[in-house]
């Protein structure tokens, strides 16, 4: 049977796992060395009788186990293929991620840069057949996945653009612009996209100068999905020394605002529109089937897709079982009545 697995990167957590692993092994070993100290194991027997050393062992063996099988269903596996029946619409998408330190404000959960990801991923999972690129910009614009219907690479680079990445701070949206326009392969107008998302800031770019000449050579629309609260903004977070503040500008904290005016304008300028997502959570898939595709798709042949299922849940469903199951179990052990009653006439 065929397996998927589309988040390997998770897998990074079993580090964790095996460094608590460790520590309850290294705990039980010097619980038991102080124990003895004390008294010797006859004696300890008799003072703590109902003690069992291995269930208590057995109950975080089954801790560890839940954390273990959390992980499995993180990497998002998948199998058990079913088939559907797709139009193939043609459309060539390059996604254009703002990876600026702005991006890192808080006003959107997580953040701004990860709400982006997830929305972008979320499109992408309602295709079938059309292409997609992506290019990530800061202060410098770069083509990080090139016009691909593997989406499985493009999560891929999706996942690994981090603002650490970017060479320079800034914010260059015009020449993201002009690398997206780029990326396309062939010089048919119509049916293609920018989907830009981003929280508006530009350093004289001149963006709007951009998408007016993409539009009106190329025929290329331009979306803009603007992220971020406009209104009180949210200051910018950054990790110094180990230390978690915030980014300061001559001595103040800076607060970072979504820009709409320019995003609409952007959009507008190319015949396209904005999405003005703020800090809410909307149905984005919804949102490009509604807005985006019907401007630009071009129809073709149906074509039959398969599509592996989310099997997530089982994982998720088995480590609830696992922790339900410590939580019943105590650490006594089930008392002999024979030595009971034997205790018993010692005492009396």
């Amino acid at each position: 049977m065929d397996v998927q697995f589309n988040q390997l990167e998770s897998l990074h957590w079993l580090w964790l796992i095996l460094i608590l692993a460790g520590v309850v092994f290294v705990s039980f070993k010097l619980r038991r060395r102080l124990l003895l100290r004390f008294a010797d194991a006859l004696l300890l027997d008799r003072l703590i009788p109902t003690l069992s050393a291995g269930k208590s062992a057995f109950r975080r063996s089954l801790v560890l186990a839940s954390m273990i099988v959390l992980v499995a269903g993180m990497i998002d596996p998948r199998w058990g293929v079913e088939y559907e029946e797709v139009h193939q619409q043609g459309i060539d998408i390059v996604f254009v991620l703002d990876l600026s330190r702005s991006m890192l404000a808080e006003d959107a959960t997580p953040n701004r840069l990860d709400r982006a990801k997830q929305y972008i991923a979320d499109i992408v999972e309602q295709l079938g057949g059309d292409r997609v690129g992506l290019v990530g910009f800061a202060g410098v614009a770069a083509l990080n996945c090139p016009l691909t219907i593997d989406y499985g690479a493009f999560r891929l680079s999706l996942n690994e653009l981090d603002p650490a990445l970017v060479g320079r701070g800034g914010s260059l949206l015009g020449d993201a612009l002009r690398v997206a326009a780029d990326a396309f392969t062939d010089d048919v107008k119509d049916h293609k996209a920018i989907v830009v998302f981003s929280d508006g800031e530009d350093h004289d770019s001149y963006p709007l100068e951009a998408a007016r000449r993409i539009w009106e050579e190329k025929g290329i629309r331009i979306y803009t999905v603007g992220i971020g609260d406009q209104t009180d903004g949210a200051r910018i977070p950054i990790i110094e020394n180990g230390r978690r503040s915030y980014l300061l500008y001559e001595g103040q904290q800076v607060w970072s605002k979504m820009k709409p005016d320019l995003l609409r304008d952007v959009a507008l300028s190319a015949g396209g529109a904005f999405i003005p997502v703020g800090t809410s959570s909307i149905d984005i898939a919804r949102v490009f089937h509604e807005i985006i595709a019907p401007a630009t798709k071009r129809q073709f042949e149906t074509t039959r897709i398969q599509r592996y299922q989310v099997q997530y849940q089982w994982f998720a469903g088995l480590a609830l079982l696992l922790l339900l199951l410590e939580s019943l179990l105590t650490d006594r052990r089930i008392a002999d009545p024979v030595e009971s009653s034997r205790r018993q006439e010692v005492q009396a």
